[in-house]
């Protein structure tokens, strides 16, 4: 399927293909040119996510966002959502597409799975964006999730006031009026999409969805964007692992969950800052973008 994308008078054509990974049929949208960038959105968001930032960085960028299973134009997974599960699929479809070093921006589950696709592949550069997978997994957080968990199965079992509550709740994710339509979408598959929801919050309170050690192990290039209104994952609370980071910048902005999508503006002048940064020597650490230390000692990670 291919459309237009107008940009202040520039039309970019955006083309959308379908790639198979280990049987799941994943949508993959591709709008600009340049820069590849690997977009990767929260758990019940699709690709909708990126289009003011593609707008915006559409000339110096290619954006390819990969839509999660049961998400926009993506098939349904066999097996449940985590980030781990979603690293996979993700590295499934940038070895079909041979996109190589690209940049990764992942926002929520999709900053966890892409940190996870950094231990195993080489990327030119993480742009983690209020990341899962920085905290410490805690009584308080195994109840936390246990909470939202509740909360989506009730309205995968079709549950009268699911809906309404979920569009309160998605004011509070998303709460800039940039965001306006794209939270309007987002609320329309609300029951749709409540059976990831629920397997995706089961996941974060397991042991394994705790990453830090991955993630303090990368030598590669970290722009750290986090929304100040953020009510799911704190700053505050990820700092700690944040400042683990070997080579990291961090900025703030007045947004929620996902400040590309709330401050597309500002996101981009300093997204485009960073990738106009990334030398010739960033580009050749991302051949050795794990610490080998680091990665022998977590479980089913492979060096390639």
């Amino acid at each position: 399927m291919k459309t237009l994308l107008a940009n202040q008078g520039l039309a970019m054509q955006m083309r959308r293909i379908q790639v198979i990974v280990d049987r799941v049929p994943l949508a993959v949208t591709r709008v600009g040119q340049g820069v590849p960038v690997v977009c990767l959105s929260a758990t019940g968001h699709d690709a909708g996510d990126f289009a003011a930032l593609a707008q915006r960085v559409g000339k110096q960028c290619e954006l390819i966002c990969i839509e999660w299973p049961g998400h926009g134009y993506s098939g349904q997974d066999h097996r449940p959502a985590c980030a781990a599960r979603y690293s996979e699929l993700v590295d499934g479809v940038m070895n079909t597409l041979e996109l190589g070093a690209a940049v990764m921006l992942g926002n929520s589950i999709g900053g966890a799975a892409a940190i996870l696709c950094a231990a195993r592949r080489p990327v030119r550069a993480l742009v983690l964006c209020d990341s899962g997978g920085l905290l410490a997994i805690t009584g308080a957080v195994r109840k936390f999730c246990a909470l939202f968990e509740k909360f989506f199965a009730a309205g995968e079992r079709g549950a009268w006031w699911y809906q309404p509550i979920f569009t309160v709740y998605y004011r509070l994710v998303l709460p800039q009026r940039s965001a306006a339509a794209q939270r309007r979408r987002i609320v329309a598959q609300a029951r749709a999409r409540a059976p990831v929801l629920r397997q995706a919050w089961a996941s974060f309170a397991r042991s394994d969805a705790d990453i830090r050690a991955i993630a303090a192990g990368l030598n590669v290039p970290i722009w750290v964007a986090w929304g100040k209104q953020d009510r799911i994952i704190s700053l505050a609370a990820c700092l700690p692992a944040i400042r683990q980071f070997k080579h990291y910048t961090l900025d703030t902005f007045a947004a929620g969950h996902s400040a590309f999508l709330e401050q597309p503006d500002e996101f981009a002048e300093k997204f485009l800052k960073f990738v106009a940064g990334l030398t010739p020597s960033a580009e050749a650490a991302a051949a050795r973008a794990i610490d080998p230390p680091v990665a022998a000692r977590v479980p089913g990670l492979e060096i390639r």
